[in-house]
C-alpha cells in the first residue's frame, strides 16, 4: 500500500508540473475539446507511470501521450482530413503578396510590420482554421519544439511524411495569415475588405 501512495504522489509531482504545457498543447490540438484530452492524457499516464524512468523526463512524457490520445481520438471518430492539394498551397506567397499588395503604405519594414500587427490570440485563431493534418504538426514542431523525427514518432508517420505536412502548413499557414489580416481588417490603408 505504501509504494501506491508514493507512486500516487511521484505522479502528482510530475502532473503538476506539466499541466501549464499540456493545457496549451491540448487547446493547440483539440480547441474545446482540450479538457477532456487532458484529462483522458492523465489517466493514461497514471496507469502507465511505472514507464516513466526519470522524472525529468516526464514532460515529453506526457505531451507523447497526451498526442497519442489525441489520434487515437481522431481514430475513433474515424474522421478522414482531407490534404489540401498542394499547387494551391505552392502557388501562395506571404512574402511576394504583401510586396504586391503593399498592405501598410507608411511602413520601412513592411513584412515585419505585417507580422507584428497579429496578437498572440490571432495566430492561435489563424492555426484553429487549419486542417488538423497540417495543424498538428506545426503546433508539435514550431510551438512545442520538438523534433521533426520525434513529431513524425509521435504521429506514427514517415518522416517524409511530417517532413511534406510541415512544408504544407506552413505555406498553408502564410496563406490563412493573409486571409485572417483581411477579413479582422489588421490592414490598414490597403485596399481590401
Amino acid at each position: 500500500m505504501g509504494s501506491t501512495t508514493t507512486q500516487k504522489e511521484d505522479f502528482e509531482a510530475v502532473a503538476l508540473v506539466q499541466l501549464p504545457r499540456l493545457y496549451s498543447l491540448a487547446r493547440r490540438l483539440a480547441g474545446d475539446g482540450a479538457e477532456d484530452l487532458v484529462q483522458e492524457c492523465l489517466m493514461r499516464a497514471y496507469r502507465s507511470f511505472d514507464s516513466l524512468s526519470a522524472p525529468e523526463a516526464g514532460g515529453r512524457w506526457l505531451q507523447t501521450i497526451l498526442v497519442n490520445t489525441f489520434r487515437d481520438g481522431l481514430r475513433r471518430e474515424a474522421r478522414r482530413v482531407e490534404e489540401v492539394p498542394v499547387e494551391d498551397i505552392d502557388d501562395f506567397s506571404l512574402y511576394r503578396t504583401i510586396a504586391d499588395e503593399d498592405p501598410l503604405p507608411y511602413s520601412d519594414s513592411l513584412h515585419l510590420d505585417f507580422l507584428l500587427s497579429f496578437g498572440r490570440e490571432d495566430v492561435y485563431e489563424v492555426l484553429k482554421r487549419m486542417p488538423e493534418i497540417y495543424r498538428v504538426p506545426l503546433v508539435l514542431r514550431y510551438i512545442h519544439g520538438f523534433a521533426t523525427k520525434e513529431v513524425a514518432r509521435m504521429l506514427h508517420a514517415p518522416l517524409g511524411t511530417v517532413l511534406a505536412r510541415l512544408h504544407r502548413g506552413r505555406k498553408l499557414f502564410e496563406r490563412e495569415l493573409w486571409t485572417y489580416a483581411q477579413e479582422v481588417d489588421l490592414l490598414q490603408g490597403s485596399g481590401s475588405g
